[in-house]
Parts: C-alpha cells; sequence; structure tokens
C-alpha cells in the first residue's frame, strides 16, 4: 500500500502546485489527463542537477495520481539536438569526435566499447536505469523518431508558414541583446543564452535568421548530416525549401511536406511542443527563466501554434559539496547513477522533495552524506512517533514510495555513519561484518546481512569510492609499546575503567556510555551525569581520554566512533592494544 501524503492538509510546495495544475488542467483540458512535462539532451553524462527537471513535474504528477487523476509525464529525450562539441574527460573518446560537430546526437558513435548504438542512447541508458530506481514513472519521447517519422510535419508547415509571425516576436529580444559574433551568413547569436541552453536541454543553435530571410526550420545536411546549413528559399504553396550547407557545400531543393530530416529552432521548437502536447506544466532551469530567455520567448510564440505556455516554475542549481554550478558539457559530473550508488533512492528522492524548486541545494558525496543520513533517520522517528509536521510528512511519503506504493526499502536501517565506520575497519569482510552489527544490539541482533541491505552495500561503496586512502582506518597490529610506557597514573588509570567495563557494556548504547563516562569517573562524578551537572573541564578530558584511545587503535588523532570502532576491533584485540 502506498503512503499517502495528506497534501489537503499540508502547505508544501508539491500540493501547491498540484493544486494549480489540476485546476488549470480543468480550464484548458477538461476530462483529459493531465498533461506534464520534462525534457533531457542526452549530449554527455546527465548530472544531477538535470535530474530536478524530471523530478520535480514527477513529484507534481505523483501527487495528483494520488488524488486519483491520470496524468501523463512526458519525457522528452532531446536527442535531435546538434552535437555541440566533444566533452572531457568522456572515457572512451578522442579529438576524431570532433569530425562529428553538428550532427544529431543519434548519428554520432557511442564512445569506444559501449553496447549502445549511437551516442544518445548511450547516455540516455545510465538515467533510464536510474529513473527506474527512483520510481519515477514517465512517457519517454524521442525527438529523432518524432521528427524523423513525420509526427511534427504539420506544425513544421504551420511554422514556416507563420514564420513572419514569429520572426516578429524574436525581433523585439534581438534588439535588446549587445553585441555577439556573427557566425557565416548570420545575425548575431546571444552566446549566454548558448551556454545556459547546454545544461538544460536546448541544443546550441541560431534563432533561424540568415541573409536570406528568417526561417524557423533547420535541415541536416544530406550529405554530411551536419546542421550548418542555411536556407536559401521557402514556397509556402509547392512547400519547396532549398538550403545549402556550409560544411561540405552541399546543396538541394526538397519538398517540406515530404522531408523529415531536420527540426525547428529550439526557440521555436519548444512552444511547438507545449501546444502539440497539451502540456500544463513544465519547469526550467533558471537559464530559461530569465529576461529574453526561451522559456519567455516561448511564452509567445506558443500563442502562434493556437498553444498555452504551461505552469513553469524556475528551479534553482544543484551543488555537489561546494562543487561550481555543474556543466553536462564535461565529463566527471557526478550522475543519479553516482548517486545511488552511495545512497538509497528514499533519500535522494527526499533531497530533491523538501526544497521548493527555486531553492538551491547541495548533494554530499563527501562525509556530511553522515549527517544527511542522520537527519533522514530522525525524520523516520518523528513519522513513526506521530511528532512530525505536517509539510515534512509530506516530503517524506514522497521520498519512500509513490501512488503506485512503496518504494523497496532496508528492512533494518542501521545508521549510515555506523554501516560506512564498519566497512571501513572490516575491508567489507562479511563474517566480521556480521559479528560486530549483531553487537550492536545483543537482545536483538542482525540475524543475516540481507536485513541492512541494500544500505549496507551503500556505506560500504561510499567508503571505497569516496573516502581518500589516507582517511581509511587502518586497525593497529601490535600495541603502541612507547606511548603506553610514557602514560602518567591517569592515562593508566582510565584505560583501565574502560577495560573492566568492555565486558559488562559490549554493545553500541553500553560502549557510549562507557567511554564518556570514564573521565567523568575519574573525576568524581557519577557515569551517567548530565553536561549539565558537569564542569566544562570534564569535555577537555573526554577529548584527551579519546584522542589517546585512537592512538593507540589505529595510530591517529580521530577515526570512527569510539564505540563503533571498540565492536569493529573486538574485545581481545582492544585488551592486547590497550596493554592489558
Amino acid at each position: 500500500m502506498p503512503i499517502v501524503a495528506q497534501s489537503t492538509e499540508t502547505t508544501d510546495w508539491v500540493s501547491r502546485f498540484a493544486d494549480e495544475v489540476i485546476e488549470e488542467s480543468e480550464r484548458r483540458a477538461p476530462g483529459k489527463p493531465v498533461v506534464v512535462a520534462s525534457g533531457l539532451s542526452p549530449s554527455g553524462p546527465i548530472h544531477l542537477g538535470n535530474l530536478r527537471e524530471v523530478m520535480t513535474p514527477h513529484l507534481v504528477a505523483d501527487e495528483i495520481r494520488r488524488r486519483g487523476h491520470t496524468v501523463r509525464h512526458l519525457l522528452s529525450w532531446d536527442d535531435y539536438d546538434r552535437y555541440r562539441k566533444v566533452p572531457v574527460g568522456i572515457p572512451g573518446i578522442d579529438d576524431s569526435w570532433a569530425e562529428h560537430i553538428g550532427k544529431p546526437l543519434t548519428s554520432v558513435p557511442a564512445p569506444k566499447g559501449s553496447e549502445h548504438p549511437n551516442w544518445a542512447e548511450h547516455f540516455k541508458a545510465a538515467m533510464v536505469e536510474a529513473l527506474a530506481e527512483l520510481g519515477v514513472e514517465y512517457d519517454g519521447i524521442s525527438q529523432t523518431e518524432q521528427y524523423t517519422s513525420g509526427v511534427y510535419r504539420d506544425q513544421v508547415l504551420f511554422a514556416m508558414k507563420h514564420r513572419g509571425d514569429i520572426d516578429a516576436i524574436l525581433d523585439q529580444y534581438r534588439t535588446k541583446k549587445g553585441p555577439a559574433k556573427k557566425q557565416q551568413g548570420q545575425k548575431p547569436v546571444d552566446e549566454a543564452e548558448l551556454e545556459a541552453a547546454e545544461g538544460s536541454g536546448a541544443a546550441a543553435e541560431d534563432d533561424g535568421s540568415s541573409a536570406a530571410g528568417y526561417y524557423p526550420y533547420k535541415p541536416y545536411c544530406g550529405q554530411c548530416e551536419k546542421d550548418l546549413t542555411t536556407v536559401t528559399s521557402y514556397d509556402d504553396e509547392t512547400t519547396e525549401l532549398a538550403y545549402t550547407c556550409s560544411a561540405c557545400g552541399f546543396s538541394e531543393t526538397v519538398r517540406l511536406s515530404e522531408f523529415n530530416r531536420g527540426k525547428l529552432v529550439w526557440k521555436v521548437d519548444w512552444p511547438m511542443r507545449w501546444a502539440y502536447e497539451g502540456v500544463i506544466f513544465e519547469p526550467s532551469g533558471v537559464d530559461h527563466s530569465s529576461p529574453g530567455s526561451s522559456f519567455q520567448v516561448g511564452g509567445q510564440i506558443v500563442g502562434i501554434f493556437r498553444g498555452k505556455q504551461p505552469i513553469g516554475p524556475m528551479y534553482a542549481f544543484v551543488g555537489i559539496s561546494g562543487m561550481a554550478k555543474m556543466s553536462s558539457s564535461k565529463g566527471g559530473v557526478p550522475t543519479p547513477a553516482d548517486a545511488l550508488q552511495i545512497m538509497e533512492p528514499q533519500l535522494l528522492r527526499w533531497l530533491y522533495a523538501r526544497r521548493r524548486p527555486n531553492q538551491s541545494f547541495k548533494i554530499a558525496f563527501d562525509q556530511e552524506i553522515q549527517r544527511l543520513y542522520d537527519e533522514w533517520d530522525k525524520l523516520a522517528g518523528k513519522v513513526a512517533d506521530g511528532s512530525v509536521l505536517p509539510a515534512d510528512a509530506a516530503a517524506y511519503a514522497r521520498a519512500v514510495g509513490t501512488a503506485a506504493g512503496e518504494l523497496p526499502r532496508t528492512p533494518r536501517p542501521m545508521p549510515y555513519r555506523t554501516l560506512a565506520s564498519v566497512a571501513d575497519i572490516t575491508a567489507g569482510a562479511e563474517d566480521q561484518t556480521l559479528r560486530i552489527l549483531s553487537e550492536l544490539d545483543p537482545e536483538n541482533p542482525l540475524a543475516s546481512l540481507d536485513e541492512a541491505r541494500p544500505r549496507l552495500d551503500k556505506a560500504e561503496t561510499w567508503i571505497n569510492t569516496q573516502v581518500p586512502a589516507e582517511e581509511r582506518t587502518v586497525v593497529r597490529d601490535e600495541p603502541d609499546v612507547d606511548l603506553l610506557k610514557s602514560l602518567d597514573d591517569q592515562g593508566r588509570e582510565s584505560l583501565r575503567l574502560l577495560q573492566d567495563g568492555l565486558e559488562q557494556n559490549w554493545s553500541l548504547d553500553g560502549l557510549t556510555h562507557l567511554v564518556y563516562g570514564v573521565p567523568k569517573v575519574q573525576a568524581g562524578f557519577p557515569a551517567d551525569a548530565t553536561a549539565k551537572e558537569l564542569p566544562s573541564e570534564i569535555k577537555v578530558a573526554q577529548r584527551t581520554f579519546f584522542a589517546l584511545l585512537y592512538h593507540l587503535l589505529v595510530g591517529r588523532d580521530t577515526g570512527p566512533r569510539l564505540p563503533t570502532l571498540l565492536l569493529a576491533v573486538g574485545q581481545d584485540r582492544v585488551r592486547k592494544l590497550l596493554g592489558a
């Protein structure tokens, strides 16, 4: 059974948009499915910033489904976009891929070693798999198939017939732009908009202007397949279109009513799709929401196609633990598949659900992931005991499942930081891992590692892929004899008190109480005295004691949480290293 977000009683952003979208859909297309849309360009790795393009409408669509409405979430794969440049850092490609610049992404070879037929399919594949794991339901649409099969033929002919009206709208914004570089036979192109388009699914292209006039259609060359073409004439009656290619010199005249090797320029293509699909809701990145941008201009052009602009919230950028804004043209940027290697889909969904679209946020690949998991588990506890706030409850419900049901979850979700520490110390040895995890709660021991999966596997992957080698934990093989000999009476007494309490307190909670209690007892206070009852000097004594234990166990000032570390090392080895 799905966990239902009590949308009418919450104030979360998803519910508010769902209210607005349902009302607008009933106004525009009563009795028809509600249509929301996303667009992704598989020009390179589809990163975690691009995921917001999908998650924002997904969450709204899912809320609408929970209310009993029929919804279509269209995901347009902009695989008929031009190949702009050779991305940096992509395995399996070299400078020879530059010869394909200007071709459709589906006509560019996949990187060497790929099992996919072309560039677009190669980069779509990882995103398709990630969306399935995230529980995102959508109708995928290949723009290559739409254009080459003639699905948009009437819309293309309509745009060409009304090119004067489209040109007049675009001209309002051309006059406001500063000088930009001219390309051969073309009016200035706004380079900032092209760079913005790169990260938002828009193809980097001119707006259709040329010395021969304005034409909103761009043919791909019949000889070299590139879009370095210029339309030189067009006849509305016969639909005869003539073009030349500056890349190879080829020219031809075709009937556009029979020709399917080209596409509308981006600022016309997008509003055409809004009208054709009847889109009610589609977000856009901040790049497309600025004055003169694709979304703003499209809001006027869509009227030519007798359609209306969707409700379109701006969404902000997604960062990665202090990294700069992500760009899909560069290799090495974290993707949803990368994130799902180290975190459960519920946590990743929650990061997108809990923040309004216009709020930026970061996804942690560093130590911050442990704090995020602590926050997530604390929220789950509040949901379980009924103390959660309504908006937080809604975000939690959207994270753990969809209208179709709950996502698969870890049966026994132990703290992520504990699992990571255990994976670090044991180097993945399953027998040792099971021993340690079973001792965390002796009254309810873990029977099998499967109970802790997949969270355990995610934590282990994080340790192995994201934690530098110099920060990994290596337990000493032999006692640090010199350090043990140098201890004063207080230092030796602290180790004796710890060892005396090991057997009686051999659990996560017990060892936590023990290691914090030793300095209290040495100072003449009860082991369970609270911070308010203690002088500030006790905290200093605790830090000194902890540092001593770390040095004796792992040869460093810090390490995993001491209770977890002690459990991982085991009683006998702990006693040996502490000089029993």
